[in-house]
């Protein structure tokens, strides 16, 4: 039974919630933390574990209430003080050029008109409110004028901030109306459809949609655990917000921290207008999130006033939009592969397109089900689209072009690798070889080990992995630590040189933590996030190994499936002796529960170059352990440049803005 709440307690609350909302700050708007993410952690498991004991604490705009809150039986509804409008849409630079035409046609003015020119989002639109600084309600577009609150989900987005803050003494409003886009990025989308795939849920087709998903979910602990990210482009009602510009109260909302988008070109004309879209259009598939197009928005707010709106659209801003990353191809056959976990997944062999200048031959299928859902068949033509580097997929059959011979697909009853029996068991979507020795699974778990996010041997790609196995060199990922170079050099397209820096890469990738380690083995169900909060919760290999079905599912996050998926898997014979092996190769797993002095606390870091005696992942991670943080660019902020072999353009930036820089010896001397 918790003790009453001291002054000293609420003191140290307090102090945990300034600390935690400055820091994210400075991570999501100003780009330059002062801690690590493990430092981070740290001082938000101390507020929830006072939250925890002293419940009468807690608050709504505690860091801590980014886990989520109870579930919702529904959503309840809000009016927009004033209406979200949807945007006009050019899609030509002729377009545009009349848009600035009509506008000073409206205004009865000669001179040029200046605007911002903004990323446009492929995301959804939400409004957040706050009042005296706090956050107090979150809700969707909807219709534009009456939209879902959501507030909870808001809450779980670490770049929302929870309480504004007072930078530089800026004056906080009484109340502020801010409007964002809520998005997920490439790489959380993969990691999420990786993830669902693992646990035989069905993917989700693209990034918007993952991100409706989640941000609609009624279990706002759910959304807490999906990848979203923000970036706020606007106001609607605001008291004391005084400024003359949109771009003006752009820098306002990220002094108060709201999070903008570093791509935004203000207070330009019309020619410079084009000439950024174009700059734009090519940046496009080098972001780590998808924009469809570009916002273009009169600068001058007194200007924007005079425009006004039209019933569905404000006067004075336009979306530039891209073309669409689709084309229209054939499907010349549908392949069935075998995943590691044994799933059989349809693949389109298309007719070679070009999707935004790559070339398609391939689009993945899914499933049965969603191959009857959208009634594909061989010989269709299909619209095919493609989004960033995410794997191209199949939007659409066109009916129209259908002649009549085109071949209705049917998943085999038999693997199409090893012959074996194929089942589907009631509830999924999926259907599965289970001959745990199929070749496919065997080279696809393989593959899986060795993937950056698990032990990431650098040179073990998919083509030697399929000629290890055909050969019989690999047949389980334990085998990968008792490889023969000699054997090796043997190998199609590898020599001497190649198969030592193979086995020198399968030595380096023995220092490894926990929860890699996990997620390495390919447990079902055991995704990244799964396997560090398991790796967090029982610290060891061996701790794991002895807990139960029930001490697995009173873990916050652990269900029924994954606790009988990590039980059985660790119960078994075969794969205790597949471990055993593991760990009498030389594998030294870092616990869970160990932890580096804090040697480098508030020290950044840049790698540049090949280091020899660690990856630059293991440097990244040693770095964070021992309380430093690793940058991807040089700066004034920089510490140090850790420079290995090779070193490229970042060397003569640190050198130029006199950073220090160390050499591979001196970075393992810092390190202790």
């Amino acid at each position: 039974m918790a003790t009453s709440v001291t002054p000293e307690i609420v003191s140290r609350v307090e102090a945990l919630r300034r600390s935690l909302h400055r820091h994210n700050y400075r991570y999501y708007v100003l780009d330059d933390p002062e801690i690590s993410d493990a430092e981070y952690d740290q001082l938000l498991r101390e507020l929830m574990a006072l939250e925890k004991a002293w419940p009468e604490l807690a608050s709504p705009d505690s860091p801590s209430v980014r886990v989520g809150a109870p579930p919702l039986s529904k959503f309840e509804t809000t009016t927009h003080t004033i209406p979200m409008l949807s945007l006009d849409n050019g899609f030509s630079d002729s377009e545009i050029v009349d848009f600035d035409r009509r506008i000073k046609r409206f205004l009865k003015l000669e001179e040029k008109i200046l605007y911002t020119a903004e990323p446009k989002f492929d995301g959804l639109a939400v409004e957040l409110v706050y009042q005296e600084g706090r956050l107090v309600m979150a809700s969707t577009r909807g219709d534009g004028i009456t939209g879902e609150v959501i507030t909870d989900n808001v809450r779980t987005i670490k770049a929302v901030p929870l309480i504004l803050q007072n930078f530089k003494n800026q004056h906080i409003p009484p109340l502020l109306e801010v409007r964002g886009e809520v998005f997920m990025g490439h790489e959380g989308f993969r990691h999420l459809n990786a993830e669902r795939l693992q646990q035989d849920l069905p993917p989700f087709a693209n990034p918007r949609n993952a991100a409706a998903g989640s941000l609609r979910q009624l279990d706002s602990a759910i959304t807490a655990q999906r990848p979203l990210e923000i970036f706020f482009y606007g106001v609607g009602r605001a008291i004391d917000l005084d400024s003359i510009s949109h771009w003006e109260t752009l820098q306002q909302l990220k002094r108060l921290g709201f999070r903008i988008n570093p791509y935004i070109r203000a207070k330009i004309d019309i020619q410079q207008v084009l000439s950024y879209y174009k700059q734009l259009r090519e940046k496009r598939l080098q972001l780590p999130y998808e924009i469809d197009g570009m916002v273009v928005k009169v600068d001058d707010l007194p200007l924007q006033n005079r425009l006004g709106s039209t019933s569905r659209s404000p006067r004075w801003a336009i979306a530039y939009k891209f073309q669409a990353l689709q084309s229209t191809t054939e499907i010349l056959n549908i392949e069935v592969q075998v995943g590691r976990t044994g799933t059989l997944t349809p693949v389109a062999c298309l007719k070679p397109v070009k999707v935004s200048g790559v070339t398609v031959g391939r689009a993945t299928l899914h499933n049965q089900d969603e191959i009857r859902k959208k009634d594909i068949r061989i010989g269709d033509t299909v619209l095919v689209q493609r989004a960033g580097d995410v794997i191209p997929e199949v939007v659409k059959v066109i009916e129209t072009k259908r002649s009549g011979r085109e071949i209705v697909f049917e998943m085999p009853q038999s693997c199409p690798v090893c012959g074996s029996t194929v089942v589907r068991e009631m509830g999924e979507a999926a259907t599965r070889c289970i001959n745990a020795n199929c070749p496919a699974q065997v080279k696809e778990r393989i593959k899986h080990f060795a993937s950056k996010g698990a032990f990431d041997i650098d040179g073990l790609g998919d083509k030697l992995v399929d000629q290890m196995v055909d050969k019989g060199l690999l047949t389980s990922y334990a085998d990968i630590f008792t490889l023969d170079q000699k054997k090796l050099e043997e190998l199609e397209r590898m020599g001497p040189l190649s198969a030592k820096n193979l086995m020198t890469a399968v030595e380096q990738s023995k220092q490894i933590h926990f929860s890699r380690f996990l997620f390495a083995l390919g447990i079902r169900h055991v995704g990244e996030h799964v396997a560090k909060v398991l790796a967090d919760n029982f610290g060891n290999l061996s701790s794991l190994s002895r807990a139960s079905r029930q001490d697995l599912e009173a873990i916050d996050g652990i269900g029924p499936a994954v606790a009988e998926s990590v039980e059985s898997f660790l119960a078994q014979i075969e794969n205790q002796k597949t471990l055993d092996r593991l760990l009498n190769s030389g594998i030294q797993i870092q616990q869970a529960t160990e932890r580096r002095a804090q040697t480098l606390k508030e020290k950044t870091f840049v790698l540049s170059g090949t280091l020899e005696s660690m990856t630059r992942r293991q440097a990244k991670e040693v770095i964070e352990m021992a309380g430093g943080r690793v940058s991807s660019t040089v700066s004034r902020n920089t510490d140090y440049l850790v420079a290995g072999e090779s070193a490229g353009s970042k060397l003569q930036r640190a050198k130029d803005l006199g950073i220090a820089i160390i050499d591979e010896e001196a970075f393992k001397k810092l390190l202790g």
